[in-house]
């Protein structure tokens, strides 16, 4: 076994607007929190300090989601709307129960439900910051090939 998938992170605006974006929507549960120092976390993200990072580890099952923030004025890059057919991360998709309810709850948290994009069996939402978002009904999940 050469690699083992760790996390997905994602930069977000203010990190406890986030972290409840994540529990209460999404279901995911804190696991623990860091303040590196900026002299690492400079280097390591090729990025000029101050940076003044914290990062918050939310887990639901085996899958792990890293909420980053930065202090520091200067660490932000003005977020924008990412599309479908952009080439790099486009979206997390996550399995819930009662589709609807979920993606109406996502709306009370600060987040946005693409009405357009209901099929029914799917539909797309955005977090407080932008991030697309699928969600999928857990039958979906269900009728998987192992």
């Amino acid at each position: 076994m050469g690699s083992v998938f760790n996390h997905v992170g994602l930069c977000v605006t203010d990190a406890a607007r986030s972290r409840r974006f994540y529990e209460e929507v999404l279901g995911f549960e804190f696991w623990y929190e860091l303040e590196p120092p900026d002299e690492m976390v400079a280097k390591l993200v090729d990025l000029p300090q101050p940076l003044g990072a914290k990062a918050v580890y939310l887990r639901r099952g085996e899958s792990v989601l890293e909420l980053i923030s930065y202090a520091e004025a200067g660490a932000h890059a003005p977020a924008r709307p990412r599309v479908m057919n952009e080439i790099g991360l486009t979206h997390i998709s996550v399995f819930v129960v009662a589709l609807n309810t979920k993606a109406a709850k996502a709306a009370e948290c600060g987040g946005s439900v693409l009405e357009q994009t209901n099929v029914g069996a799917a539909v797309m939402i955005r977090d407080p910051d932008g991030q697309l978002l699928e969600l999928l009904p857990m039958g979906y999940r269900d009728r998987l090939p192992d």
